[in-house]
């Protein structure tokens, strides 16, 4: 857990300027001027130094960023040093495509553990993950140290699973379920709503334009 005591918008931030410094240092660019940053990412040049300054002096005025050190200061912050591992709970179709992705692009979030109850994918390896019973979940969790979980079930039980989650000492719950969830205060949920999205945005384009 971060020491710094940053806004939660900022936080949400992080993970897009250290991915685009690596695409940076990638391509062999040593610095980028404040403004070049600010047309990358979309983010205005006031909010990205507002964000940085919670860090302390991260930049040089009129210089802009060097890259390297950049990438390093948040690969520390984000601990990309070491590998976070990750359960998938529910492997339908959603819960398939994560596993065959499996973070791909990141260094430090991996998939390590799948449960379903369904007799006819529990036992099959996925993308190299084993698929367990969802009655093994608090055995497997524990004994591979994971905290965090994703969640892909329906609707309909995705609060029971979670309250299994919770017992079995998951700290982050990722949740595609529509519903949202009752944890408690210890237990943060990140709510992904794919199809609450697609209807902003279509809402967006149609009164917008």
């Amino acid at each position: 857990m971060t020491q710094y005591k940053i806004p939660n918008a900022t936080i949400k931030r992080l993970p897009l300027y250290h991915r685009y410094f690596q695409f940076l240092k990638d391509s062999d660019k040593k610095k980028i001027s404040s403004t070049e940053l600010a047309e990358a990412v979309q983010v205005d040049s006031a909010t990205i130094r507002r964000d940085f300054s919670y860090f302390g002096s991260l930049g040089k005025r009129g210089y802009g960023y060097e890259v390297e050190p950049m990438l390093d200061f948040f690969k520390r912050l984000l601990k990309q040093d070491k590998t976070s591992p990750i359960a998938l709970i529910g492997v339908g179709h959603l819960g398939n495509a994560l596993l065959n992705y499996n973070f791909s692009q990141t260094n430090n979030i991996k998939i390590v553990a799948a449960f379903d109850n369904n007799p006819e994918i529990i036992g099959q390896k996925i993308n190299d993950i084993l698929v367990s019973d969802m009655q093994d979940l608090t055995n497997l969790l524990q004994a591979q140290k994971i905290d965090v979980a994703i969640l892909t079930v329906p609707a309909t039980s995705s609060q029971k699973v979670a309250d299994q989650l919770v017992q079995a000492g998951i700290k982050g719950i990722l949740n595609f379920s529509p519903i949202r969830l009752a944890t408690p205060p210890a237990v943060r949920v990140h709510n992904v709503d794919l199809a609450n999205e697609l209807q902003t945005l279509i809402y967006f384009l149609d009164n917008y334009r």
